[in-house]
């Protein structure tokens, strides 16, 4: 049925199948009347329809009404000349939620009125950007926790001894004043103590951990604790390789992001939790302090159908301080990413009402003969 219908529209001129489909980037040919005529492999997989479903339709039924990308296609026609757009959202619930591209649209010279689309997600490409700008601020972070430790806790520790001399003298009436002094000094050291993590510069300690040992190890924590009365489901691909990571250190990432999404749906009548993991070939990305760059197709997911997270926190989201919690301190996500960063991964937030996810992608480990 395939070769029929390419039979009748014809491949776009000067190329062929094979070097289309192997493109990474989706790419459509359409006609004057707006129908899709062509399409590669990765264009199935970006509108979720194969290449007969697409070629019944004009592309305006993929895309939102009035999309810039149709008005672009006009424009392609009007000037017979190539024209870019970048930051395009197409997205529907046909294709998705969210789809964000840069288009480069250009006329087939041969094909009056033919206009062929290539379409580039910018999703991983910020994601990255924004894993690189965590990291920086995780270096910044570093430095100050340096200097808090040195010139904060020397001095905490004198005002707390001298609370305790004047607790053993002080009147009846007086005590609970000094016993505050004492518990406010206590709760800045261990305030200073969790930024000390940031400034351990030493490499990570990883070996082969089966993730779904550590996801199943943090739900019995969760639902023996803070996570009591939510569900906790989970979504596995049971033919994951093996990651290459810190056992203790993972453990310490999914807790903390299981605790915030506990407390993101604890208000929720029908709040949940949802653990996944998945196989997702093509990222790469280098690992700190090297010149080696590794393949991250390993997916972690941690999703709950809480509020969201504002929409104005999603860029900074991973940011030593920032934080939604009225008593937090916001180094819990900081140092979230600071550990998924030391192991050569990469952590992104995608979020919007009813659902959140924090999505971690991790290198697999690979044996000496697959090396």
């Amino acid at each position: 049925m395939r070769g029929a219908r390419e039979a009748a529209a014809g491949p776009i001129p000067g190329t062929n199948g094979q070097i289309l489909d192997a493109l990474p980037h989706p790419l459509i040919l359409v006609d004057p009347q707006g129908r899709i005529i062509e399409a590669n492999m990765a264009a199935e997989s970006f509108f979720r329809a194969s290449a007969q479903v697409l070629r019944r339709h004009p592309v305006s039924h993929f895309v939102p009404f009035g999309s810039p990308l149709l008005m672009l296609i006009s424009q392609v026609r009007e000037r017979g000349a190539p024209v870019n757009e970048y930051k395009v959202d197409i997205g529907s619930p046909r294709i998705g939620a969210e789809k964000i591209v840069d288009i480069i649209a250009a006329p087939v010279a041969d094909r009056p009125g033919a206009v062929v689309l290539m379409l580039q997600e910018r999703g991983m490409a910020e994601k990255i950007d924004r894993q690189l700008t965590s990291r920086g601020a995780a270096r910044t972070v570093s430095g100050l926790a340096t200097m808090l430790a040195h010139e904060i806790k020397n001095p905490l520790s004198g005002i707390r001894g001298a609370a305790q001399l004047l607790e053993a003298s002080a009147a009846e009436d007086d005590r609970p004043l000094t016993r505050l002094i004492m518990d406010e000094t206590d709760r800045i050291v261990k305030l200073v103590d969790r930024m000390e993590v940031f400034s351990d510069e030493r490499p990570v300690e990883r070996e082969p951990v089966n993730i779904h040992v550590v996801l199943d190890h943090v739900q019995r924590l969760a639902n023996s604790g803070f996570a009591r009365n939510i569900p906790i489901n989970v979504e596995y691909d049971p033919s994951l390789p093996l990651v290459l990571a810190n056992r203790d250190q993972l453990v310490q990432v999914f807790l903390n992001l299981v605790k915030n999404a506990s407390e993101a749906v604890a208000g929720e009548p029908a709040g949940e939790i949802t653990l996944t993991t998945a196989y997702r070939p093509g990222i790469r990305l280098s690992v700190p302090g090297s010149r080696e760059r590794v393949s991250l197709p390993l997916e972690f997911c941690v999703r709950d159908n809480g509020p969201g997270v504002p929409e104005d926190l999603l860029p900074h989201l991973f940011d030593p301080f920032v934080t939604t919690k009225a008593n937090g301190s916001g180094l819990g996500l900081a140092l979230v990413a600071k550990i998924i960063g030391d192991h050569g991964g990469v952590i992104e937030c995608d979020s919007q009402p009813g659902r959140t996810v924090f999505r971690i992608l991790m290198p697999a480990y690979a044996t000496q003969d697959e090396i």
